[in-house]
């Protein structure tokens, strides 16, 4: 069942620059869904849309079958959202910041105080329930908001960018939270993310670069769509740009989505029965190349091969457009 819808979904700010171009996509009730693209690409209009903030500019967004613009209160009732930047009061206890988002939505008394204690204790936070929460960890505050932003029972939660701040620890902590939510809980999740072992861990993901839905797809499935093994070649002294035109030109059976092509100083290019292709480059190019890499496609592979640019490249391009 569709627990999110989001159907041919535009917005554009001040008439000229369109964050958001003609987006379709749903999420299953319990899954967690990622939004995979660089700054700038389209991923926080559309969490801003989904939470009621912004009005969509063209096409509908529903939470739950409710129109997000047309019903915005009841899809607020809803909802969790965990923004990427802190929503915290530092100078309030985790416990004082609960109560106040519980007040938000009409709880008050032993209810919830019941509800706070039960978040508190989810989330690891119940002997720190009376602390500052200016004293806790960047790991510790990102519990209080989730605590936070379940606590009225939201169907839906919406994180944008989760792991900012967080160490590996704090963010495989998130995720094993994440996980028992969606899991256990039936809780569906959206999530915004620029990193791609983030991404990796997402039941499906919605691909976007400039504004524009690229591909939707489980990361297996985006990663099986890069055509063969990926090599990476770094020239011995020549530019990579030129090592690249004479490999293109050297072997056959490119296509135009797995020709050799230079990222970051290095000549990519996919290739099926990658072996012996690697012996017969390298006989070919010995005097000019100082190393190959050979490995099976990443998320960072797939990206390329979606956008034609990595990560890096796409964000700058992305927040240039914008």
């Amino acid at each position: 069942m569709s627990v999110i819808t989001v159907n041919h979904l535009s917005h554009t700010y001040d008439g000229v620059r369109r964050a958001v171009d003609d987006v379709s996509f749903d999420v299953q009730a319990g899954e967690i869904f990622g939004l995979l693209g660089p700054n700038g690409s389209g991923k926080t209009t559309i969490v801003r849309v989904l939470a009621t903030m912004l009005a969509p500019g063209d096409g509908s967004a529903r939470i739950c079958n409710v129109d997000v613009a047309q019903e915005a209160a009841n899809v607020r009732r809803r909802l969790g959202v965990v923004f990427q930047m802190p929503s915290l009061d530092a100078k309030l206890t985790a416990r004082e910041n609960m109560a106040h988002q519980g007040h938000l939505y009409g709880l008050r008394g032993a209810s919830l105080a019941a509800r706070i204690d039960e978040g508190l204790a989810r989330f690891d936070l119940a002997e720190r329930a009376g602390e500052l929460v200016e004293k806790f960890s960047g790991g510790m505050r990102r519990r209080v908001e989730l605590a936070k932003a379940l606590l009225h029972r939201p169907s839906v939660v919406i994180m944008d960018e989760p792991s900012t701040g967080l160490d590996p620890a704090a963010r495989n902590d998130l995720w094993r939270i994440l996980d028992t939510l969606g899991e256990e809980q039936g809780v569906t999740i959206l999530l915004t993310t620029h990193l791609m072992d983030e991404a990796d861990r997402c039941d499906r993901l919605a691909v976007m670069a400039q504004g524009k839905l690229v591909a939707l797809d489980t990361p297996e499935a985006l990663k099986s769509r890069v055509g063969g093994d990926v090599i990476v070649v770094e020239p011995d002294v020549e530019p990579a740009d030129t090592l690249a035109a004479a490999i293109g030109q050297r072997f056959t059976g490119w296509r135009h989505d797995t020709a050799p092509r230079v990222v970051n100083e290095r000549v990519h290019m996919e290739r099926d029965h990658c072996a012996a292709f690697v012996a017969e480059l390298s006989a070919a190019f010995a005097n000019r190349i100082k190393s190959v890499t050979v490995g099976r496609p990443t998320l960072e592979d797939a990206f390329l091969h979606l956008t034609g640019k990595p990560m890096r490249e796409a964000e700058h391009a992305d927040i240039v457009r914008a």
